[in-house]
């Protein structure tokens, strides 16, 4: 059910950058600032990929790594 929010007491230079940033975006200033709460509010659905992306970074951190050219040309070159 939408519910409508009213802000009040805005600094005038947060006004401008978020109508700035609306035109910049092709939106109006109304539809920036839900784009802007929906972004900070939304919690992140790849939470749990990227908190298993950090443990391998954590894994193989220091690690020399093969780059996949070279593995990708040794598999071709080995058939």
């Amino acid at each position: 059910m939408p519910v409508n929010l009213h802000v009040r007491n805005i600094d005038d230079d947060i006004a401008i950058a978020l109508k700035k940033r609306a035109q910049e975006n092709n939106r109006s200033a109304e539809a920036e600032h839900r784009e802007i709460l929906r972004k900070a509010l939304t919690p992140r659905i790849d939470a749990e990929w990227e908190r298993r992306a950090a443990a391998l970074r954590d894994a193989t951190k220091g690690k020399l790594s093969t780059p996949s050219e070279i593995l990708i040309r040794e598999d071709r070159d080995s058939r």
